[in-house]
């Protein structure tokens, strides 16, 4: 029996599988951003303090590596964990595909990573038990493995995007899926990026210093790093937009939500503003001042940021070979994978997809809506909500069509043949393509499945009449 490699559809019917990955990987990215931000910063303050003999920075140092400790670190460890789990039912050929191109590079982030979270418990609890010089080699250390994991995990994120070289496609190895044309250019926006959240959020630690001299010179240096970084970043961005391929520039200009660019500019101006009037008048910062910033940077910049991400990588999830359905839709011979857009277009889903119940195996008048509904869950869930809540709900992209003919006829001709911008290829059969259609009216219009069986039965009666 010929079957495709699918897993059982992980389907969450409130917000949508999409959301659940979107909401951890929002903020773990929060955490992880900062987490590295902070790290290269306490190199560049431990080796000021010990140079001009500053203790009062080594103390802000021990403070903030608290702080980090318990909020990027538990909640980055946390979220991180979630992403693997949520990632891995969602998507799981998905995470298949990253594990075996680039396990290797996985297994060596992780070890650094090992090294970063031992590295801040050092910072923190061996200040004033070991010498300076040791003290200072540790923050050193600390923020260069942090970085090194941004390094690894960038070339990973760009991968999902667009294989490095062309030639990966067809000789496969590791060098020529991990660097691109846009993976450095992806790690220095991110780079800019990351020092302005440590800059924000340092102002949390700050804020409540008594000390008004040194929160007066801690929140301008804040205030320039916050200042240079968003600048930075802000051209980096335009570097890394023209880097990306054809294709994501294509679904960047007609797929992304309208809020996507205002939001953006909206978030760094704010942030622009908030370090500009902190330089001038650090008195004015405050806990809940440096807290509300940070939490617009989650909201306004950092989600934008990864719906935009995902999106462009449409309509495939990793390698512009794996559709965002989990379906294999072209070959890559280097790596020894074949399509399975053949396979369906000759059988269908139904009939090849290893976990579905026999008796919808076979599309009938009694299980044409069940059938329906679990084509749409395969092929549709991971980026479409069927219900009228979550991620890209289904039901508004039919404007209440319930006529299953021109749905069906709509199906058969573009989602089939691969012809629209932004979604797969879905290779259905005359009955799954009748299936999904009938059930996707009857999101509109209940009496849609009676209507369908009257139909059938009509036409079977003239058939019979003929004979």
């Amino acid at each position: 029996m010929d079957l495709i490699g699918l897993y059982p559809t992980w389907y969450e019917s409130t917000v949508g599988s999409g959301w659940v990955v979107a909401i951890i990987a929002t903020i773990h990215v929060l955490t992880s951003h900062l987490s590295v931000g902070a790290a290269i910063f306490f190199a560049y303050l431990a080796t000021r303090a010990y140079r001009d003999n500053r203790p009062e920075l080594v103390e802000f140092i021990k403070r903030y590596g608290l702080f980090l400790l318990v909020f990027a670190y538990v909640v980055g460890s946390i979220t991180g964990v979630g992403i693997w789990y949520s990632t891995t039912v969602a998507s799981p050929r998905g995470i298949s595909a990253l594990i075996h191109s680039f396990v290797w590079k996985w297994a060596t982030e992780w070890v650094f990573f090992v090294i970063e979270v031992v590295g801040v418990y050092m910072i923190v609890y061996l200040v004033g038990k070991v010498d300076r010089r040791t003290h200072m080699m540790i923050t050193w250390v600390f923020g260069l493995a942090s970085y090194t994991t941004m390094l690894i995990i960038i070339g990973i994120l760009s991968f999902m995007l667009w294989p490095g070289k062309e030639a990966w496609f067809t000789e496969g190895g590791y060098l020529n899926g991990f660097y691109g044309s846009n993976t450095f250019a992806h790690l220095a926006m991110r780079t800019a990026f990351m020092f302005t959240i440590t800059a924000v959020v340092g102002g949390i630690i700050i804020a409540g210093t008594k000390d008004q001299v040194f929160k007066k010179e801690m929140t301008r240096k804040l205030s320039w790093l916050g200042i240079a970084s968003v600048l930075i970043g802000a051209a980096l961005f335009q570097w890394y937009i023209r880097t990306l391929p054809d294709s994501a520039h294509l679904v960047m200009d007609n797929r992304l939500p309208n809020y996507f660019v205002p939001s953006l500019i909206a978030v760094l101006s704010a942030c622009l503003v908030y370090f500009i009037v902190t330089m001038l008048q650090p008195r004015i910062l405050v806990t809940a001042l440096a807290s509300i910033m940070t939490v617009a940077i989650l909201v306004f910049g950092l989600w934008p940021e990864e719906v935009a991400r995902e999106s462009i990588r449409k309509p495939y999830v990793a390698g512009q070979y794996l559709y965002s359905n989990q379906v294999i839709g072209r070959d890559v011979p280097g790596m020894g994978i074949r399509s399975e857009i053949p396979l369906l277009q000759e059988k269908g889903v139904l009939k090849t997809h290893p976990f579905l119940p026999e008796d919808l195996r076979e599309v009938t008048s009694e299980n044409v809506v069940r059938a329906g509904r679990a084509i749409a869950i395969i092929m549709c869930s991971n980026c479409h909500s069927l219900d009228r809540t979550g991620i890209r709900p289904m039901h508004h992209y039919l404007g209440g069509n319930s006529d299953y003919k021109r749905i069906k006829t709509y199906l058969l001709g573009a989602l089939a043949t691969g012809n629209t911008l932004y979604m797969p290829q879905i290779p259905l059969t005359e009955e799954e393509a009748e299936a999904l259609a009938v059930y996707l009216a009857s999101m509109s219009d209940e009496t849609v499945a009676e209507r369908y069986a009257r139909d059938k039965s009509a036409l079977a009666l003239v058939d019979e009449e003929e004979e």
